[in-house]
C-alpha cells in the first residue's frame, strides 16, 4: 500500500488531477477525518487542501465547490467531535490515546473557560487543537449554539486559507 502519509496524499492529488469529479468528496472526507478527535492524527488535509488549491490556481479545478466540501466536512468532523465530547464526557480520558495524557482534562477545561468562542475559532488553525478543541468543549458543555458559530466560521475560513495560496500562487508564477 503506501509506506508514508507523503506518498498517500501524493496519489490522492494525483486521482484528483485525473478524476475531477471526485475533488469534492475527496476534500470533504479529508477535512471531516482531520476535524474528528483521534483519527484526525492520519488525515492531512492541511497538505491535501494546499496541494488541490495548486490544482484550482492551474485552471483545473474550480474554487467555490472545493471550498464548500472542505468546509462542510470540517464542521461536520467539529460537531461530531464536539458530540463524543457532550456524549461521553469526562469517560473520554478513559480511552487511548486520552488516557496517556491525564494532563489533558484540566488544560482543556482552563483553556475553554479562559478562551471560549476565540478559542475555538483560533483552535482550528492550530494542528493539534484542530480536533481537540471540538471535544473539549462537548466534555464541558459549551453552550452548543456559541460553539456552533465559532467552529463553522473558523472551517469557512480555515479552508479559504488553505486552498488560496495554491489558488494564486500558481497564477502568479505561470
Amino acid at each position: 500500500m503506501f509506506e508514508t502519509i507523503g506518498e498517500w496524499v501524493d496519489q490522492g492529488l494525483k486521482f484528483v488531477e485525473a478524476n475531477h469529479d471526485w475533488a469534492p468528496p475527496f476534500l470533504f472526507l479529508f477535512a471531516f477525518g482531520e476535524s474528528v478527535a483521534v483519527i484526525s492524527l492520519i488525515f492531512p488535509a492541511t497538505v491535501v487542501l494546499v496541494g488541490i488549491g495548486g490544482l484550482v490556481g492551474a485552471g483545473t479545478l474550480d474554487f467555490w465547490p472545493l471550498w464548500l466540501a472542505a468546509t462542510i466536512g470540517a464542521g461536520l468532523g467539529n460537531w461530531f467531535s464536539y458530540w463524543l465530547g457532550a456524549r461521553f464526557g469526562l469517560g473520554v480520558f478513559r480511552f487511548w490515546p486520552l488516557r496517556n495524557y491525564p494532563d489533558l482534562e484540566p488544560r482543556g477545561e482552563r483553556f475553554l473557560k479562559r478562551y471560549g468562542f476565540t478559542g475555538v475559532f483560533l483552535g482550528q488553525f492550530l494542528g493539534p487543537m484542530r480536533a481537540s478543541v471540538p471535544l473539549v468543549c462537548g466534555i464541558f458543555r459549551m453552550d452548543a449554539l456559541r460553539y456552533q458559530a465559532a467552529s463553522w466560521a473558523a472551517c469557512a475560513v480555515w479552508t479559504a486559507t488553505l486552498l488560496a495560496p495554491g489558488a494564486f500562487a500558481v497564477s502568479w508564477f505561470s
